[in-house]
């Protein structure tokens, strides 16, 4: 296997003890983390991200400066490439130019911790056959040719400026993994992979992309529902059928594949008139600690919370079939909250009921459940595939 030398810095030095101490890196990708240094596939300008949680670093500013560019800070740069932080490398599927932050961060260098638990998931082995869709800054793609051999590693990126950079990378590295242009869910060769790694979020998981797992294989990828941009890491298992399976892992949070983008819809298409409130809610703090239920039991879906003028709290809900909305605002922090719902979907119903049956089956967390994919569709359910999620669909 080919490895690249290592970049003797303290704050890299840091990063491994930190990742490692946390669980995320693991004694199976520690000479990857070793050999394979995340600073040689950043480009010198990068946007850090915090996470909306906040982190606590203790060597970088809590705030992080909006641009670090290598070339006026190199002290800086080398910082943040060390850290356990996301850092934007493109705005605006590459229209933005500039050092300003654009407008949609569309490509990165993903949160170490974030990469190596994806990785650890996968189990990938020297001589495996990968997928790695969503090149990005090709990061991914030499961790893994790294760990299985570069000539068995296909990464593909959408953007062809994204994958030209990330080949020259590789091949500077001496990681001659094989780089393609195109739609990573889409146009591979049949039972080609037996790994396969996804490193954008998506909202549904196509059938091109199971044929392309060989019976046996395992995908991990960041699958979340138009009901919010969280995402839950899903491991899944290829069967010989064409089907997969599998269970949800942790909450993470990916920019989404480019065709899989939630349109938000224009709310004076949807509110024609304000109703008159039809009931109250659970409190703000219970519809969030059941979100990734709702997103699963209630398709079809968006939602966005936001704060009122008055400070309370409220949110919108949003049907992409039809014309049904529905707005809850919470005047009090912990009191109950004020339901608005028209259309023929009665959406927030739909919201509560999922609220309710997460209740009554004891609060289950993220990792009780899973994933079921047939040519049918995707069937979400808890602790085991006989106990389904109930459904209210359009």
């Amino acid at each position: 296997m080919t490895s690249t030398a290592q970049q003797e810095r303290p704050s890299r030095t840091r990063l491994g003890r930190c990742l490692i101490e946390s669980g995320a890196l693991t004694t199976e990708w520690t000479p990857t983390f070793t050999a394979v240094d995340r600073a040689h596939f950043l480009p010198d300008r990068i946007w850090p991200f915090l996470p909306a949680t906040g982190q606590d670093d203790g060597e970088l500013p809590a705030d992080p400066p909006a641009v670090v560019d290598r070339l006026q800070d190199p002290t800086a740069w080398f910082g943040y490439a060390d850290s356990d932080l996301s850092l934007v490398t493109q705005w605006d599927d590459g229209r933005h130019r500039g050092p300003a932050p654009g407008t949609v961060a569309t490509s990165s260098s993903s949160q170490p911790s974030v990469v190596y638990r994806m990785l650890a998931a996968l189990d990938a082995d020297e001589g495996m056959s990968v997928l790695d869709a969503g090149t990005g800054t090709g990061e991914t793609a030499g961790l893994l040719g790294h760990r299985c051999g570069a000539r068995h590693v296909v990464t593909v990126d959408v953007d062809p400026a994204v994958s030209a950079a990330a080949r020259e990378r590789l091949c500077a590295l001496g990681l001659y993994a094989t780089c393609r242009t195109g739609d990573a869910l889409t146009d591979h060769d049949p039972r080609a992979y037996d790994r396969a790694l996804v490193t954008f979020g998506v909202r549904d998981i196509p059938r091109t992309l199971l044929t392309a797992l060989r019976p046996g294989a395992v995908l991990v990828a960041p699958y979340g529902t138009h009901y919010s941009n969280q995402d839950a890491l899903l491991r899944l298992t290829a069967r010989p059928d064409g089907t997969a399976e599998g269970r949800f892992l942790a909450p993470v949070e990916f920019m989404k594949a480019r065709t899989q983008r939630t349109v938000w819809p224009d709310a004076e298409a949807y509110v024609r008139e304000w109703p008159a409130p039809t009931g109250t809610a659970v409190q703000a703090q219970h519809l969030a600690a059941a979100q990734h239920v709702v997103s699963l039991a209630v398709p079809g879906i968006a939602h966005t919370p936001h704060t009122d003028t008055d400070g309370a709290a409220a949110a919108w809900f949003y049907s992409l079939t039809d014309r049904s909305w529905a707005a809850v605002r919470w005047p009090q922090e912990y009191g109950p909250g004020i339901v608005y719902q028209q259309g023929p979907r009665r959406l927030w119903d739909a919201v509560e009921a999922a609220c309710t049956w997460w209740e009554s089956a004891g609060r289950p967390s993220l990792d009780r459940f899973g994933l079921t994919i047939t040519p049918d569709g995707a069937t979400p359910w808890v602790d085991e595939p006989a106990n389904p999620v109930p459904q209210h669909r359009p």
